[in-house]
Protein backbone atom coordinates (compact mmCIF):
# COMPACT_ATOMS: atom_id res chain seq x y z
CA UNK A 1 0.00 0.00 0.00
CA UNK A 2 1.24 3.28 -0.69
CA UNK A 3 -0.04 6.87 -0.08
CA UNK A 4 -1.63 8.15 -3.22
CA UNK A 5 1.03 11.52 -3.08
CA UNK A 6 4.16 9.00 -3.93
CA UNK A 7 2.82 7.81 -7.16
CA UNK A 8 4.75 8.43 -10.30
CA UNK A 9 3.42 11.75 -12.26
CA UNK A 10 2.75 8.85 -15.04
CA UNK A 11 1.72 5.02 -14.97
CA UNK A 12 0.10 2.63 -16.76
CA UNK A 13 -2.21 -0.42 -16.07
CA UNK A 14 -4.30 -3.04 -17.67
CA UNK A 15 -6.66 -2.34 -15.49
CA UNK A 16 -7.51 0.86 -13.15
CA UNK A 17 -9.80 0.15 -10.36
CA UNK A 18 -11.63 3.06 -8.40
CA UNK A 19 -13.19 2.16 -5.03
CA UNK A 20 -10.66 -0.71 -2.58
CA UNK A 21 -14.17 -1.88 -0.66
CA UNK A 22 -16.13 -5.08 -0.14
CA UNK A 23 -16.35 -5.83 -4.67
CA UNK A 24 -12.85 -3.99 -5.40
CA UNK A 25 -10.88 -5.82 -3.18
CA UNK A 26 -11.30 -9.32 -4.51
CA UNK A 27 -12.03 -7.90 -7.76
CA UNK A 28 -7.86 -6.29 -7.86
CA UNK A 29 -6.32 -9.47 -6.20
CA UNK A 30 -8.04 -11.49 -8.60
CA UNK A 31 -7.10 -9.39 -12.07
CA UNK A 32 -3.59 -9.22 -10.83
CA UNK A 33 -2.85 -12.58 -11.15
CA UNK A 34 -2.55 -12.31 -14.81
CA UNK A 35 -2.69 -8.61 -15.24
CA UNK A 36 -1.36 -5.22 -14.13
CA UNK A 37 -3.91 -3.80 -11.71
CA UNK A 38 -4.18 -0.04 -10.13
CA UNK A 39 -6.46 -0.12 -7.08
CA UNK A 40 -7.31 3.40 -5.90
CA UNK A 41 -9.05 3.77 -2.17
CA UNK A 42 -10.33 7.13 -1.11
CA UNK A 43 -9.68 6.44 2.43
CA UNK A 44 -6.61 5.07 4.62
CA UNK A 45 -5.86 1.73 5.79
CA UNK A 46 -8.34 -0.56 7.92
CA UNK A 47 -4.83 -2.09 10.00
CA UNK A 48 -4.15 -0.79 13.54
CA UNK A 49 -7.45 0.79 14.24
CA UNK A 50 -9.16 -0.89 17.07
CA UNK A 51 -12.17 0.70 16.26
CA UNK A 52 -12.20 -1.47 13.10
CA UNK A 53 -10.63 -4.05 14.10
CA UNK A 54 -12.73 -5.02 17.86
CA UNK A 55 -15.87 -6.82 17.87
CA UNK A 56 -16.50 -4.91 21.49
CA UNK A 57 -15.73 -1.70 19.40
CA UNK A 58 -18.46 -1.84 16.99
CA UNK A 59 -20.48 1.63 16.99
CA UNK A 60 -16.91 3.73 17.30
CA UNK A 61 -15.83 3.94 13.77
CA UNK A 62 -19.49 5.25 12.73
CA UNK A 63 -20.20 8.07 15.76
CA UNK A 64 -16.17 9.39 14.55
CA UNK A 65 -16.97 12.58 12.33
CA UNK A 66 -13.53 13.13 11.66
CA UNK A 67 -12.50 13.93 8.15
CA UNK A 68 -10.10 10.85 8.44
CA UNK A 69 -12.74 8.79 9.76
CA UNK A 70 -13.19 5.76 8.30
CA UNK A 71 -16.77 6.08 8.08
CA UNK A 72 -18.43 8.88 6.28
CA UNK A 73 -21.74 9.99 7.46
CA UNK A 74 -24.98 11.20 4.45
CA UNK A 75 -28.37 11.47 5.64
CA UNK A 76 -30.82 10.87 3.41
CA UNK A 77 -33.06 13.27 1.99
CA UNK A 78 -35.63 11.14 3.83
CA UNK A 79 -34.22 12.28 7.14
CA UNK A 80 -32.28 8.73 8.36
CA UNK A 81 -28.50 8.91 8.88
CA UNK A 82 -26.42 6.72 7.21
CA UNK A 83 -22.72 5.64 6.69
CA UNK A 84 -20.72 5.21 4.11
CA UNK A 85 -17.24 3.67 3.95
CA UNK A 86 -14.01 5.47 3.08
CA UNK A 87 -10.73 2.64 4.25
CA UNK A 88 -9.48 0.46 2.45
CA UNK A 89 -11.99 -2.43 2.60
CA UNK A 90 -14.82 -0.28 2.25
CA UNK A 91 -17.97 -1.40 4.34
CA UNK A 92 -16.81 -4.53 5.86
CA UNK A 93 -14.85 -2.67 7.97
CA UNK A 94 -17.42 -0.71 9.65
CA UNK A 95 -20.32 -3.38 9.48
CA UNK A 96 -21.85 -6.04 12.10
CA UNK A 97 -20.02 -8.70 10.46
CA UNK A 98 -22.67 -11.15 10.01
CA UNK A 99 -21.74 -13.49 6.41
CA UNK A 100 -24.94 -15.32 4.58
CA UNK A 101 -24.97 -15.77 0.85
CA UNK A 102 -27.86 -15.24 -1.22
CA UNK A 103 -30.53 -17.40 -2.09
CA UNK A 104 -30.12 -19.68 -5.03
CA UNK A 105 -33.24 -18.20 -6.88
CA UNK A 106 -31.14 -14.74 -6.69
CA UNK A 107 -28.12 -16.25 -8.39
CA UNK A 108 -30.64 -17.44 -10.96
CA UNK A 109 -31.83 -14.21 -11.51
CA UNK A 110 -29.20 -12.31 -12.00
CA UNK A 111 -27.97 -14.82 -14.61
CA UNK A 112 -24.84 -15.81 -13.13
CA UNK A 113 -22.96 -19.28 -13.45
CA UNK A 114 -23.76 -21.12 -9.83
CA UNK A 115 -20.39 -23.16 -10.10
CA UNK A 116 -18.56 -20.26 -10.19
CA UNK A 117 -20.34 -18.47 -7.79
CA UNK A 118 -20.33 -21.22 -5.37
CA UNK A 119 -16.69 -21.24 -6.06
CA UNK A 120 -15.87 -17.69 -5.70
CA UNK A 121 -17.75 -18.14 -2.41
CA UNK A 122 -15.62 -20.51 -0.83
CA UNK A 123 -12.70 -18.71 -2.33
CA UNK A 124 -13.66 -15.46 -0.21
CA UNK A 125 -14.83 -17.99 3.51
CA UNK A 126 -11.35 -19.25 2.89
CA UNK A 127 -10.20 -16.16 4.46
CA UNK A 128 -13.08 -13.82 6.11
CA UNK A 129 -15.73 -15.90 7.14
CA UNK A 130 -16.16 -17.70 10.44
CA UNK A 131 -18.88 -19.78 12.33
CA UNK A 132 -19.65 -17.39 15.72
CA UNK A 133 -19.91 -18.94 19.31
CA UNK A 134 -23.29 -19.03 20.01
CA UNK A 135 -24.07 -17.64 23.68
CA UNK A 136 -26.87 -17.33 26.21
CA UNK A 137 -28.51 -14.00 24.79
CA UNK A 138 -28.06 -15.06 20.80
CA UNK A 139 -29.53 -18.63 21.52
CA UNK A 140 -32.46 -17.34 23.74
CA UNK A 141 -33.30 -14.99 20.72
CA UNK A 142 -32.69 -18.08 18.08
CA UNK A 143 -35.37 -20.31 20.53
CA UNK A 144 -37.34 -18.02 20.49
CA UNK A 145 -38.06 -17.56 16.73
CA UNK A 146 -38.81 -21.06 16.96
CA UNK A 147 -41.29 -20.57 19.67
CA UNK A 148 -43.02 -17.63 17.21
CA UNK A 149 -43.39 -20.29 14.50
CA UNK A 150 -39.93 -19.46 12.16
CA UNK A 151 -39.13 -22.67 10.99
CA UNK A 152 -37.36 -25.17 10.40
CA UNK A 153 -34.32 -24.79 12.38
CA UNK A 154 -31.49 -24.86 9.68
CA UNK A 155 -28.25 -24.83 12.27
CA UNK A 156 -25.48 -23.23 11.49
CA UNK A 157 -24.70 -22.53 7.35
CA UNK A 158 -24.17 -19.58 4.96
CA UNK A 159 -26.73 -20.56 2.77
CA UNK A 160 -30.17 -18.45 2.67
CA UNK A 161 -32.75 -21.04 3.32
CA UNK A 162 -36.26 -19.64 5.10
CA UNK A 163 -36.97 -20.64 8.80
CA UNK A 164 -34.02 -20.02 11.63
CA UNK A 165 -30.10 -20.17 11.15
CA UNK A 166 -26.93 -19.25 12.70
CA UNK A 167 -25.12 -17.72 9.93
CA UNK A 168 -21.75 -16.55 9.37
CA UNK A 169 -19.12 -13.96 10.56
CA UNK A 170 -16.24 -12.28 9.73
CA UNK A 171 -15.41 -11.85 13.23
CA UNK A 172 -12.96 -14.41 14.42
CA UNK A 173 -13.03 -16.36 17.82
CA UNK A 174 -11.18 -13.73 19.41
CA UNK A 175 -13.02 -10.76 17.66
CA UNK A 176 -11.24 -9.60 15.51
CA UNK A 177 -12.69 -8.43 12.26
CA UNK A 178 -11.20 -10.46 8.96
CA UNK A 179 -12.01 -7.62 5.83
CA UNK A 180 -12.88 -7.44 1.91
CA UNK A 181 -8.75 -6.15 2.74
CA UNK A 182 -7.64 -9.51 3.47
CA UNK A 183 -8.43 -10.93 0.40
CA UNK A 184 -5.24 -9.10 -1.12
CA UNK A 185 -3.86 -12.26 0.70
CA UNK A 186 -4.67 -13.71 -2.80
CA UNK A 187 -2.81 -11.12 -4.69
CA UNK A 188 0.01 -10.95 -7.17
CA UNK A 189 1.99 -8.30 -5.58
CA UNK A 190 3.87 -7.46 -8.57
CA UNK A 191 0.32 -7.57 -10.21
CA UNK A 192 -1.16 -4.83 -7.90
CA UNK A 193 -0.44 -1.18 -6.47
CA UNK A 194 -2.91 -0.05 -3.98
CA UNK A 195 -2.81 3.99 -3.61
CA UNK A 196 -4.71 5.43 -0.47
CA UNK A 197 -6.52 8.67 0.21
CA UNK A 198 -6.80 8.49 -4.01
CA UNK A 199 -9.88 10.76 -4.24
CA UNK A 200 -10.84 10.66 -8.25
CA UNK A 201 -12.28 13.32 -9.33
CA UNK A 202 -13.28 11.58 -13.12
CA UNK A 203 -12.91 9.82 -15.36
CA UNK A 204 -11.79 11.27 -19.01
CA UNK A 205 -12.59 9.59 -22.07
CA UNK A 206 -10.36 9.80 -25.49
CA UNK A 207 -12.98 12.13 -27.65
CA UNK A 208 -12.40 15.04 -25.23
CA UNK A 209 -8.27 14.49 -25.38
CA UNK A 210 -7.41 15.27 -22.02
CA UNK A 211 -4.30 13.84 -20.19
CA UNK A 212 -4.51 12.53 -17.62
CA UNK A 213 -1.87 10.66 -15.33
CA UNK A 214 -2.88 6.99 -14.76
CA UNK A 215 -3.66 5.48 -18.38
CA UNK A 216 -4.82 2.00 -19.53
CA UNK A 217 -1.66 0.36 -21.26
CA UNK A 218 -2.84 -0.55 -25.25
CA UNK A 219 -5.13 -3.43 -25.48
CA UNK A 220 -8.66 -4.42 -26.77
CA UNK A 221 -9.18 -6.11 -23.15
CA UNK A 222 -7.61 -3.17 -20.68
CA UNK A 223 -10.39 -1.18 -18.85
CA UNK A 224 -11.18 1.29 -16.01
CA UNK A 225 -13.63 -1.06 -13.37
CA UNK A 226 -15.65 1.54 -11.00
CA UNK A 227 -16.27 -0.09 -7.50
CA UNK A 228 -16.67 2.81 -5.54
CA UNK A 229 -20.79 2.07 -4.47
CA UNK A 230 -23.74 2.77 -4.59
CA UNK A 231 -23.33 6.28 -3.63
CA UNK A 232 -19.89 6.76 -5.24
CA UNK A 233 -19.96 5.12 -8.66
CA UNK A 234 -23.33 6.49 -9.69
CA UNK A 235 -21.43 10.00 -8.07
CA UNK A 236 -18.40 9.40 -10.23
CA UNK A 237 -20.25 8.41 -13.66
CA UNK A 238 -22.30 11.99 -13.39
CA UNK A 239 -18.81 13.77 -12.56
CA UNK A 240 -17.46 12.06 -15.66
CA UNK A 241 -20.01 12.98 -18.45
CA UNK A 242 -22.23 10.28 -18.16
CA UNK A 243 -25.56 10.63 -16.69
CA UNK A 244 -28.93 12.97 -17.17
CA UNK A 245 -28.14 15.51 -19.28
CA UNK A 246 -30.29 18.53 -17.51
CA UNK A 247 -28.70 17.32 -14.62
CA UNK A 248 -25.46 17.37 -15.16
CA UNK A 249 -25.85 20.60 -17.64
CA UNK A 250 -27.37 22.26 -14.18
CA UNK A 251 -23.91 21.31 -12.66
CA UNK A 252 -21.89 22.66 -15.74
CA UNK A 253 -20.32 19.21 -16.80
CA UNK A 254 -19.19 18.52 -20.19
CA UNK A 255 -21.97 15.70 -21.71
CA UNK A 256 -20.33 12.45 -22.25
CA UNK A 257 -23.54 10.35 -22.64
CA UNK A 258 -27.11 11.21 -21.95
CA UNK A 259 -27.82 8.79 -19.63
CA UNK A 260 -30.95 9.12 -17.67
CA UNK A 261 -30.98 6.14 -15.95
CA UNK A 262 -27.77 6.68 -13.89
CA UNK A 263 -28.30 7.54 -10.25
CA UNK A 264 -32.15 6.08 -10.54
CA UNK A 265 -33.34 2.81 -8.62
CA UNK A 266 -31.59 3.85 -5.03
CA UNK A 267 -32.98 1.79 -2.44
CA UNK A 268 -32.09 0.83 1.32
CA UNK A 269 -33.57 -2.02 3.21
CA UNK A 270 -35.70 -0.24 6.18
CA UNK A 271 -34.58 -1.18 9.58
CA UNK A 272 -36.36 -1.28 12.65
CA UNK A 273 -35.49 -2.51 16.05
CA UNK A 274 -36.96 -2.79 19.61
CA UNK A 275 -34.65 -2.83 22.45
CA UNK A 276 -35.00 -4.49 25.11
CA UNK A 277 -33.45 -4.39 28.29
CA UNK A 278 -32.43 -7.37 30.58
CA UNK A 279 -32.26 -8.24 34.06
CA UNK A 280 -29.45 -10.10 33.60
CA UNK A 281 -26.07 -9.50 32.12
CA UNK A 282 -25.61 -10.29 28.49
CA UNK A 283 -22.71 -11.19 26.56
CA UNK A 284 -21.24 -8.92 23.45
CA UNK A 285 -23.12 -10.08 20.21
CA UNK A 286 -23.47 -8.67 16.47
CA UNK A 287 -25.80 -10.32 14.08
CA UNK A 288 -25.11 -14.37 14.77
CA UNK A 289 -28.89 -15.35 14.26
CA UNK A 290 -31.43 -14.90 11.29
CA UNK A 291 -35.23 -15.52 10.83
CA UNK A 292 -35.82 -15.80 7.79
CA UNK A 293 -39.71 -15.53 7.34
CA UNK A 294 -41.58 -16.38 4.33
CA UNK A 295 -43.25 -13.24 3.97
CA UNK A 296 -40.20 -10.68 3.50
CA UNK A 297 -39.01 -10.33 6.85
CA UNK A 298 -35.68 -10.59 8.48
CA UNK A 299 -35.25 -10.88 11.91
CA UNK A 300 -31.84 -10.08 14.00
CA UNK A 301 -30.23 -9.34 16.99
CA UNK A 302 -27.72 -7.76 18.67
CA UNK A 303 -26.45 -7.47 22.38
CA UNK A 304 -24.31 -6.41 24.83
CA UNK A 305 -21.71 -3.31 25.82
CA UNK A 306 -21.15 -1.91 22.68
CA UNK A 307 -24.43 -0.04 24.38
CA UNK A 308 -22.68 1.60 27.03
CA UNK A 309 -18.96 0.55 25.85
CA UNK A 310 -17.11 1.11 29.35
CA UNK A 311 -16.69 3.23 31.93
CA UNK A 312 -14.80 6.26 30.00
CA UNK A 313 -16.87 6.38 27.05
CA UNK A 314 -20.33 5.13 25.99
CA UNK A 315 -21.70 5.07 22.41
CA UNK A 316 -24.95 3.35 22.95
CA UNK A 317 -25.05 1.10 19.72
CA UNK A 318 -27.74 2.63 17.46
CA UNK A 319 -29.13 5.23 20.43
CA UNK A 320 -26.26 6.94 20.48
CA UNK A 321 -27.06 10.67 19.33
CA UNK A 322 -24.03 10.62 17.46
CA UNK A 323 -25.22 8.12 15.11
CA UNK A 324 -29.10 8.11 15.22
CA UNK A 325 -29.00 12.23 16.04
CA UNK A 326 -31.62 13.72 17.85
CA UNK A 327 -34.86 12.92 16.15
CA UNK A 328 -37.08 15.26 18.86
CA UNK A 329 -35.06 18.40 18.28
CA UNK A 330 -35.77 21.16 15.45
CA UNK A 331 -33.03 20.60 12.68
CA UNK A 332 -32.21 24.23 13.17
CA UNK A 333 -31.45 23.35 16.64
CA UNK A 334 -29.34 20.15 16.14
CA UNK A 335 -26.20 21.92 16.53
CA UNK A 336 -22.37 19.93 17.82
CA UNK A 337 -23.35 22.02 21.60
CA UNK A 338 -27.04 20.37 21.10
CA UNK A 339 -24.81 17.16 20.64
CA UNK A 340 -22.77 17.42 22.94
CA UNK A 341 -25.37 18.04 25.76
CA UNK A 342 -27.17 14.72 24.28
CA UNK A 343 -24.36 12.99 25.22
CA UNK A 344 -23.83 14.42 28.85
CA UNK A 345 -26.97 13.78 29.46
CA UNK A 346 -26.95 10.05 28.30
CA UNK A 347 -23.63 9.57 30.09
CA UNK A 348 -25.14 9.87 33.23
CA UNK A 349 -27.55 7.49 33.14
CA UNK A 350 -27.57 4.15 35.20
CA UNK A 351 -25.48 1.86 32.93
CA UNK A 352 -28.39 -1.05 33.55
CA UNK A 353 -30.50 1.16 31.39
CA UNK A 354 -28.57 -0.28 28.99
CA UNK A 355 -27.96 -3.49 29.59
CA UNK A 356 -29.40 -5.63 26.65
CA UNK A 357 -30.27 -5.51 22.94
CA UNK A 358 -31.76 -4.91 20.33
CA UNK A 359 -34.00 -7.60 18.14
CA UNK A 360 -34.77 -5.76 14.58
CA UNK A 361 -36.31 -6.30 11.12
CA UNK A 362 -35.32 -6.16 8.42
CA UNK A 363 -37.55 -6.10 4.73
CA UNK A 364 -36.51 -8.24 1.95
CA UNK A 365 -35.89 -5.78 -1.59
CA UNK A 366 -37.26 -3.77 -0.57
CA UNK A 367 -39.91 -2.62 -3.31
CA UNK A 368 -39.78 1.04 -2.65
CA UNK A 369 -37.35 3.25 -5.02
CA UNK A 370 -35.43 7.02 -4.88
CA UNK A 371 -33.25 8.29 -6.54
CA UNK A 372 -29.66 10.02 -6.25
CA UNK A 373 -28.68 13.71 -8.16
CA UNK A 374 -25.21 15.41 -7.58
CA UNK A 375 -25.05 18.00 -4.69
CA UNK A 376 -21.94 19.59 -6.27
CA UNK A 377 -18.58 18.75 -8.27
CA UNK A 378 -16.78 17.98 -5.17
CA UNK A 379 -16.27 14.26 -5.63
CA UNK A 380 -15.50 13.75 -1.59
CA UNK A 381 -18.28 15.43 -0.92
CA UNK A 382 -22.01 13.25 -0.35
CA UNK A 383 -24.18 13.63 -2.63
CA UNK A 384 -28.17 13.87 -2.08
CA UNK A 385 -30.00 10.65 -1.93
CA UNK A 386 -33.90 9.62 -1.23
CA UNK A 387 -34.57 6.23 -0.88
CA UNK A 388 -38.67 6.85 -0.02
CA UNK A 389 -38.53 4.24 3.09
CA UNK A 390 -42.43 2.55 2.93
CA UNK A 391 -43.31 4.28 -0.15
CA UNK A 392 -44.69 0.84 -1.20
CA UNK A 393 -47.48 -0.42 1.04
CA UNK A 394 -46.27 -4.00 0.67
CA UNK A 395 -42.54 -2.64 2.28
CA UNK A 396 -44.74 -1.43 5.27
CA UNK A 397 -46.77 -4.53 5.80
CA UNK A 398 -43.82 -6.56 5.60
CA UNK A 399 -42.38 -4.41 8.24
CA UNK A 400 -45.29 -4.89 10.68
CA UNK A 401 -45.31 -8.78 10.09
CA UNK A 402 -41.84 -8.53 11.03
CA UNK A 403 -42.73 -6.29 14.58
CA UNK A 404 -45.18 -9.10 15.25
CA UNK A 405 -42.88 -11.94 14.96
CA UNK A 406 -40.27 -9.78 17.48
CA UNK A 407 -42.99 -9.25 19.76
CA UNK A 408 -43.76 -13.10 19.58
CA UNK A 409 -39.97 -13.60 20.34
CA UNK A 410 -39.83 -11.40 23.48
CA UNK A 411 -42.84 -13.04 24.74
CA UNK A 412 -41.49 -16.49 24.12
CA UNK A 413 -40.59 -18.89 27.14
CA UNK A 414 -36.83 -19.01 25.79
CA UNK A 415 -36.38 -15.24 25.60
CA UNK A 416 -37.66 -15.05 29.46
CA UNK A 417 -34.56 -14.72 31.59
CA UNK A 418 -34.04 -11.65 29.65
CA UNK A 419 -37.15 -9.50 29.59
CA UNK A 420 -38.59 -7.37 32.66
CA UNK A 421 -42.39 -8.87 33.38
CA UNK A 422 -43.60 -5.62 33.63
CA UNK A 423 -42.31 -4.15 30.69
CA UNK A 424 -45.00 -4.67 28.03
CA UNK A 425 -44.48 -4.60 23.94
CA UNK A 426 -46.37 -1.44 24.13
CA UNK A 427 -43.69 -0.22 26.65
CA UNK A 428 -40.68 -1.26 24.47
CA UNK A 429 -42.49 0.56 21.73
CA UNK A 430 -42.62 3.63 23.29
CA UNK A 431 -38.93 3.87 24.44
CA UNK A 432 -37.54 2.63 21.70
CA UNK A 433 -39.59 5.62 19.98
CA UNK A 434 -38.12 8.27 21.91
CA UNK A 435 -34.83 7.48 21.51
CA UNK A 436 -32.89 9.34 18.88
CA UNK A 437 -32.09 6.71 15.94
CA UNK A 438 -33.47 9.37 13.14
CA UNK A 439 -34.16 13.13 12.28
CA UNK A 440 -38.17 12.32 11.37
CA UNK A 441 -41.16 13.69 13.65
CA UNK A 442 -42.66 11.62 16.35
CA UNK A 443 -46.27 10.75 16.75
CA UNK A 444 -48.02 9.91 19.77
CA UNK A 445 -49.17 6.67 18.07
CA UNK A 446 -46.39 5.25 17.40
CA UNK A 447 -46.63 2.48 20.63
CA UNK A 448 -49.97 1.50 19.77
CA UNK A 449 -49.54 1.50 15.68
CA UNK A 450 -46.92 -1.12 14.20
CA UNK A 451 -47.68 1.57 10.71
CA UNK A 452 -46.41 4.44 12.60
CA UNK A 453 -43.62 2.89 14.25
CA UNK A 454 -42.40 1.37 11.05
CA UNK A 455 -42.14 5.11 9.83
CA UNK A 456 -41.27 7.11 13.07
CA UNK A 457 -38.13 5.11 13.62
CA UNK A 458 -36.65 3.91 10.72
CA UNK A 459 -33.26 3.20 10.36
CA UNK A 460 -30.89 2.12 8.25
CA UNK A 461 -29.04 -1.45 8.13
CA UNK A 462 -26.17 0.08 5.83
CA UNK A 463 -27.62 -1.91 2.69
CA UNK A 464 -28.07 0.56 0.61
CA UNK A 465 -27.69 -0.46 -3.32
CA UNK A 466 -28.55 0.50 -6.85
CA UNK A 467 -28.19 3.47 -9.46
CA UNK A 468 -26.34 1.73 -12.22
CA UNK A 469 -28.63 -1.28 -12.38
CA UNK A 470 -27.77 -4.54 -14.83
CA UNK A 471 -30.22 -4.02 -17.95
CA UNK A 472 -30.39 0.01 -17.20
CA UNK A 473 -26.93 1.78 -16.80
CA UNK A 474 -24.67 -1.42 -17.30
CA UNK A 475 -25.09 -4.88 -19.35
CA UNK A 476 -24.78 -8.24 -18.18
CA UNK A 477 -21.34 -8.29 -17.95
CA UNK A 478 -21.20 -4.91 -15.85
CA UNK A 479 -19.93 -2.88 -18.64
CA UNK A 480 -21.58 0.61 -19.13
CA UNK A 481 -23.82 0.76 -21.64
CA UNK A 482 -22.76 3.08 -24.91
CA UNK A 483 -19.43 3.46 -23.38
CA UNK A 484 -16.10 1.19 -24.05
CA UNK A 485 -13.26 -0.06 -21.54
CA UNK A 486 -15.74 0.99 -18.31
CA UNK A 487 -17.60 -1.29 -16.28
CA UNK A 488 -19.36 -0.99 -12.80
CA UNK A 489 -18.65 -3.72 -9.97
CA UNK A 490 -20.41 -3.02 -6.83
CA UNK A 491 -23.77 -3.00 -5.35
CA UNK A 492 -24.97 -0.03 -7.11
CA UNK A 493 -25.62 -2.54 -10.09
CA UNK A 494 -28.65 -4.75 -7.84
CA UNK A 495 -32.29 -3.89 -7.80
CA UNK A 496 -32.55 -5.96 -4.60
CA UNK A 497 -29.78 -6.08 -1.91
CA UNK A 498 -29.08 -10.18 -1.78
CA UNK A 499 -29.90 -12.24 0.97
CA UNK A 500 -30.03 -10.76 4.93
CA UNK A 501 -26.94 -9.22 4.16
CA UNK A 502 -25.10 -8.18 1.21
CA UNK A 503 -21.24 -8.08 2.10
CA UNK A 504 -20.27 -11.79 1.57
CA UNK A 505 -22.09 -11.69 -2.18
CA UNK A 506 -20.43 -8.18 -2.88
CA UNK A 507 -17.41 -10.31 -2.09
CA UNK A 508 -18.08 -13.04 -4.39
CA UNK A 509 -19.12 -10.51 -7.34
CA UNK A 510 -15.64 -9.24 -6.95
CA UNK A 511 -14.09 -12.65 -7.31
CA UNK A 512 -16.93 -13.80 -10.02
CA UNK A 513 -16.16 -10.90 -12.18
CA UNK A 514 -12.40 -11.25 -12.16
CA UNK A 515 -12.69 -14.52 -13.15
CA UNK A 516 -14.78 -13.61 -16.15
CA UNK A 517 -12.90 -11.00 -16.83
CA UNK A 518 -9.35 -12.26 -17.08
CA UNK A 519 -11.25 -15.66 -19.58
CA UNK A 520 -12.56 -12.72 -21.83
CA UNK A 521 -9.01 -11.52 -21.65
CA UNK A 522 -7.17 -15.09 -22.17
CA UNK A 523 -9.46 -15.86 -24.86
CA UNK A 524 -8.99 -12.71 -26.81
CA UNK A 525 -5.41 -13.14 -26.73
CA UNK A 526 -5.43 -16.17 -28.02
CA UNK A 527 -7.35 -14.95 -30.91
CA UNK A 528 -5.03 -12.42 -31.80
Amino acid sequence: MHEATSAPPISHYDYIIVGGGTAGCPLAATLSQNATVLLLERGGAPYNNPNITHLSAFGKALSDLSPSSPSQRFISEDGVINARARVLGGGSCINAGFYSRAATQYVSAAGWDGRLVNESYRWVEEVVAFEPPMKQWQSAVRDGLLEAGVGPYNGFTYDHLVGTKVGGTIFDGEGRRHTAANLLEYANPNGLTVLLHASVHKIFFRIEGTEHRAYLNNGPKNEIIISAGALGSPQLLMLSGVGPKDHLKAHNITLVLDQPLVGQGMRDNPMNAIFVPSPTPVEVSLIQVVGITRYGSYIEAASGEHFASGASQRDFGMFSPKIGQLATVPPKQRTPEALSRAIESMEVLDPTIFMGGFILEKIMGPISTGHLQLKNKNPNDNPLVTFNYFKDPQDLQRCVNGLKVIENVIESKAFSQFKYDNLSLPNLLNMTAKAPVNMLPRHGNASTSLEQFCKDTVMTIWHYHGGCQVGRVVDNNYRVLGVDALRVVDGSTFYYSPGTNPQATLMMLGRYMGVKILEQRIESLQTN
